[in-house]
């Protein structure tokens, strides 16, 4: 067998826990009841330079009701986060329209990471309190994670690592690129 070398930088901080999250930009406004301390909301909050501070906090869309961001230590290549940009824990909480939007969101998403990333299937999921795995269990966010036959690859099995074959930033550029930008739109990805 001829040795490969597989390179995953991003992982490394998440993996020894070493290394906090760069600083988050400072927002010019949050939305009502929103927590400063919550990613997600940081996500969802206006911001001066809003194609720098999109880009460095991971957003690929704003919606109306809801946002979308790329998972900053993802499970698998291309997972997403997608949430209501109101600070809120509970699914019954939701509005009908966060919960419309969300899964709007989540069926357009899959169909752009079949063309996109070439998805063979999709784990979709919500972790509701900390006690089911969330988080983030004051804001509830559903996870997009793309799936491929074989994507359990060996190093999860001989290393008890996983490798994602594509870095955080590419990723950002092809949906953005795609037409699938932080625009204010709810039209689906």
């Amino acid at each position: 067998m001829d040795a490969q070398q597989l390179w995953a930088p991003w992982r490394l901080d998440y993996i020894t826990g070493a290394a906090p999250p760069p600083e988050p930009p400072t927002p010019r406004s949050w939305q009502p009841a929103a927590d400063p301390r919550c990613f997600l909301c940081r996500a969802a909050a206006e911001y001066a330079a809003a194609e720098a501070a999109r880009r460095e906090l991971l957003v690929v869309h704003v919606g109306r009701h809801t946002v979308v961001l790329l998972n900053r230590y993802p499970y698998n290549n291309g997972h997403l986060l997608v949430s209501p940009l109101r600070h809120e824990a509970e699914l019954s909480g939701l509005r009908t329209e966060e919960h419309l939007e969300a899964m709007e969101l989540l069926a357009g998403y899959t169909g752009l990471y079949r063309e996109l990333l070439r998805a063979e299937g999709f784990n979709i999921g919500l972790n509701l309190g900390r006690a089911a795995g969330a988080g983030a269990p004051d804001h509830l966010h559903w996870h997009l994670v793309p799936r491929w036959r074989g994507d359990g690859n060996f190093m999860a099995a001989v290393a008890a690592t996983r490798v994602i074959p594509q870095s955080l930033d590419v990723l950002w550029h092809a949906l953005t690129a795609a037409g699938r930008g932080t625009s204010g739109t709810t039209e689906r990805p």
